[in-house]
């Protein structure tokens, strides 16, 4: 009897399945800002607009993808910084198209604004590079204890906070002198060590656009490693806090939803951040 009902229980699913075809709606593509200005340096604003969801990513495709002749305006307090178009070509070959001004050079406690006019739309975001308050009292490295190879090593940093909630920080690593690339979580608060000296290990930066192991963080002996730690404002952390949630949400079917927090007005994607750089070297030896 038990069995005769599992077979007819079973015999019900079986006749409720039916195929669902999503349609999905065809959106027009929005602009996408990746915009930074760093004390001691010029400002860099990237455009290029956003790609379909399911479409096949290719070196031609993101060419065609960055947003040229674009009038692009930082404004420093009450003067207007007309930015210019440049390129330069990576490794691969592939040209990347940037607007930036050898005119105008970040500064601390600075405040910025970006106004971008593209299509007969504009975009407008502000900033400020806030003063150093995390400062590098000292910088290390020492083996990996129990690991399987033996080059394994770790960079550990002593450093200080100042007083007073509200310090944000990003850090990237440089190996080699190769590019900077941020950590798997490269944003912090000092919510829990405000005012305080702290030490920790700065794990290896990655580039988030290749295949990588998140649990590969270790340098290497031989290694020379350049630790760029930056002070950035809140606007910067939040969308930096919120993409990171995002991206290390991917394939995870208990995450929920989070909308990444975004400094740039109208229908873009993307922000325009300020960083108080401060950079120290270490040379691990073979």
């Amino acid at each position: 009897m038990r069995f005769l009902l599992f077979i007819i229980i079973s015999i019900f699913f079986i006749s409720c399945e039916k195929d669902i075809d999503l349609k999905l709606d065809v959106s027009q593509p929005s602009l996408v800002v990746e915009g930074t200005i760093e004390n001691g340096r010029p400002p860099i604003i990237i455009l290029s607009k956003s790609l379909d969801y399911f479409s096949k990513i290719t070196p031609a495709l993101l060419s065609s993808s960055f947003v040229r002749n674009a009038s692009v305006v930082v404004k420093n307090g009450n003067t207007d910084f007309r930015l210019q178009e440049d390129s330069l070509k990576t490794t691969t070959g592939n040209t990347i198209y940037f607007y930036t001004s050898n005119t105008l050079i970040g500064q601390l406690k600075q405040s910025y604004s970006l106004t971008i006019k593209e299509s007969g739309n504009t975009y407008t975001a502000s900033t400020t590079i806030p003063e150093t308050t995390r400062k590098i009292d000292s910088l290390w490295w020492d083996k990996v204890l129990l690991s399987k190879d033996s080059n394994d090593s770790k960079i550990f940093i002593k450093a200080t906070d100042k007083p007073g909630l509200g310090d944000c920080i990003r850090f990237f690593t440089s190996i080699n002198k190769g590019p900077f690339l941020p950590g798997f979580n490269s944003v912090f608060d000092d919510a829990i060590i405000d005012g305080k000296s702290y030490t920790v290990a700065i794990d290896k930066g990655i580039d988030k656009n290749a295949d990588f192991e998140p649990g590969n963080s270790f340098f290497k002996r031989g290694d020379t490693v350049t630790i760029k730690l930056c002070n950035i404002d809140r606007t910067t952390y939040d969308f930096w806090r919120t993409f990171e949630f995002n991206f290390q949400s991917i394939g995870n079917p208990f995450s929920g939803p989070t909308k990444i927090l975004s400094n740039i007005s109208g229908n873009a994607i993307g922000y325009f951040g300020g960083y108080a750089a401060q950079y120290r070297t270490v040379v691990i030896p073979k």
